[in-house]
């Protein structure tokens, strides 16, 4: 499918890729993963044509189609629907529809057996293009992403970056190319929508490359896994499990060839320097010099996997009693968040808050932190607690001109330079590196030292927002053994499966307007919440976890009387009924017409062809008129 040969790539003096080679085949799934900074991203780009390579070659078939998410696809913008963006996919069955649709014009002033033969045609095409379930597929994917029904016709300009994201990977998932490129696919999807992209991606036709740090999501979606490390790529015929296993069984054949290679230069050397200066020895020792230069060096094993070592310091030590927030209501104007929700953490609790995005859980977090007022209830801080809060735009208050280590003197922690720079060793910060400035860090390096100046705090009970965010695998590591280590109370919210299953003994959710708490891992929770489903389900009941609708405020008894509604009032809540009704009628049309349409044998009657098109077009058109009526209707 695609061949990289010796490949070779540069950027400025720094080496990516020096005489690389990999072979892509049809249906591979594969993960690409190494440190930041060894290519993975720019393999990619490559692929694409973005960059051009020094050296080598990269040859793929003329039929290969590409689609690539990146995260430059962010800044993409319109006032278009989100709906509409993602139907951008079917670029040759929307030109089609045009056309037909204006023929459909033509018909009412000039009707021959051309323009019937044309239609015919044109129709065949965008039945075969998936034409009439175009708009339904791209609303299937839009919501397994996360998006509400309502929200479709919204305009994309009015969505934040993540779930703009959201809406150019739906775009790329309808277009179906023969190898789908993602970088960091799961950096802006909550956990409901990971899962529904994993059995996408297991049902999916064609070839994957994935460039990604969560490692569940790797293992759920990848069957090979590329290393990129020292200008290769480096296969291993499995998940991301499977390369964790096989590298460990490699290295240690490694560090033994290693070993062995240098006992024997050793001993070289020793025969060498003992005999060089002897005549009777000396060709002997020159042979063995010759030998040693021309030994191809087995290099030793690198290791990634960095040792945190944290002593972390409390002023105080804190009471029992973390938090009580008791009967909590939150409202953003009419919109319920919490209603009569309790929250209770002890001294020593690893709390995990997961769920799906716009539940509330960042607006816990600033309720628990003090930072955010409830509508309603109680919020009291236990005895002696010193809370520090981690959360993504905190990036954004470093002292951007302070080097590293500045930094972490200004965290307020008095800890000497001896100390801040062990514990920025314990987060890949070594030797001058923690003379860096600020401002040249990559947003990953940024992470890292708001994480250890959040670790240093002296804080008793810390809160992190989505902490794993922009960190690599190594990193995510060392902040699971840095956490390990801690003996305060924490909350984190993360969507990462791996590093909360590490980290969390207390999973918390939120359901029904409420926060609700499971004792125990992620692990268990997973399975608890799959029983639970299972449960529902075999007793004909909806899903535990299906969203509710927002409960409607009672009115009080002793509140004015109810009034009777007007004339007016009665007229249009009548013509609202007779409206959904119609609707309902013209929906079961619509979808017989479509079936009628989708049948190849239409196609060889052309008089039949017309009757069920006009029809099809006539409908549409009234049932978007009726449901622009209920609309209209539904507010009065």
């Amino acid at each position: 499918m695609i061949s990289i040969s010796d490949l070779d790539f540069h950027f400025g003096s720094r080496t990516l890729y020096d005489n690389a080679s990999l072979h892509i085949k049809p249906k591979d799934k594969i993960g690409l993963i190494g440190l930041n900074g060894t290519g993975k991203s720019t393999l990619l780009r490559l692929l694409v044509g973005e960059y051009k390579a020094d050296g080598g070659s990269i040859s793929m078939s003329k039929e290969v189609s590409l689609g690539f998410l990146n995260q430059d696809l962010l800044s993409y913008d319109t006032h278009e629907s989100i709906l509409h963006v993602a139907m951008q996919a079917f670029e040759e069955a929307l030109r089609l529809q045009d056309e037909i649709e204006a023929i459909l014009v033509k018909f009412e002033t000039d009707y021959t057996d051309d323009l019937v033969e044309k239609l015919a045609a044109l129709q065949e095409r965008f039945e075969a293009l998936g034409g009439y379930t175009m708009q339904s597929r791209a609303e299937e994917i839009l919501e397994g992403l996360g998006f509400g029904t309502e929200e479709l016709p919204k305009p994309l300009k009015s969505f934040s970056g993540g779930w703009r994201m959201r809406v150019m990977l739906a775009k790329i998932l309808l277009q179906q190319p023969s190898l789908l490129l993602l970088d960091e696919p799961t950096n802006h999807l909550d956990l409901p929508s990971i899962k529904w992209i994993e059995n996408y991606l297991a049902d999916y036709e064609g070839a994957v490359i994935i460039v990604s740090h969560d490692r569940e999501f790797l293992d759920r979606t990848t069957n090979t896994t590329v290393e990129v490390t020292g200008g290769k790529l480096v296969p291993y015929a499995g998940n991301y499990s499977y390369y964790l296993e096989e590298k460990e069984e490699r290295n240690l054949i490694q560090k033994g060839a290693f070993e062995n290679q240098q006992s024997q230069i050793r001993a070289a050397e020793r025969f060498i320097e003992r005999f060089k200066a002897k005549a009777s020895k000396a060709k002997q020792a020159q042979s063995r010099v010759k030998a040693l230069d021309k030994l191809e060096r087995i290099e030793d094993v690198a290791s990634d996997a960095a040792k945190v070592n944290i002593k972390f310091q409390f002023k105080v030590e804190p009471g029992r009693h973390i938090l009580r927030m008791e009967h909590v209501t939150k409202k953003y104007d009419e919109k319920l968040i919490f209603r009569d929700t309790n929250v209770h953490i002890e001294r020593g609790d690893k709390i995990a808050l997961i769920g799906a995005n716009g539940k509330g859980k960042s607006t816990l977090m600033r309720l628990v932190a003090g930072s955010e007022a409830p509508t309603a209830g109680k919020h009291q801080l236990g005895h002696n607690v010193i809370m520090s809060f981690f959360a993504q735009h905190q990036l954004e208050s470093l002292t951007l001109d302070n080097e590293i280590i500045q930094e972490m003197s200004e965290a307020g922690s008095k800890r000497n330079d001896m100390e801040l720079r062990s514990v920025l060793g314990s987060f890949l910060f070594t030797g001058d590196q923690v003379f860096k400035k600020i401002k040249v860090l990559s947003g990953g390096e940024k992470s890292r030292v708001a994480l250890a100046k959040t670790l240093i705090s002296e804080a008793n009970f810390l809160l992190l927002d989505e902490p794993t965010n922009h960190l690599d695998m190594v990193s995510v590591n060392i902040l699971i053994q840095a956490l390990e280590q801690y003996q305060g109370t924490f909350i984190v919210i993360s969507h990462d499966r791996f590093f909360v299953e590490n980290v969390a003994t207390k999973i918390w959710y939120i359901e029904d307007f409420q926060l609700k708490e499971y004792p125990g891992t992620y692990a268990e929770y997973e399975q608890w919440q799959e029983d639970r489903e299972k449960a529902a389900k075999k007793a004909g009941l909806p899903s535990p976890s299906a969203p509710k609708p927002q409960p409607k405020e009672e009115k009080k008894v002793e509140a004015a009387p109810a009034k009777t509604a007007s004339p007016d009032q009665k007229k249009a809540l009548k013509e609202l009924a007779e409206v959904e009704a119609k609707i309902d009628t013209l929906e079961k049309e619509l979808a017989g017409y479509e079936k009628e349409l989708a049948d190849p044998k239409i196609y060889q009657n052309t008089a039949m062809l017309k009757d069920a098109t006009v029809k099809f077009e006539q409908v549409k058109k009234e049932l978007g008129r009726m449901n622009d009526r209920w609309e209209m209707l539904a507010e009065m």
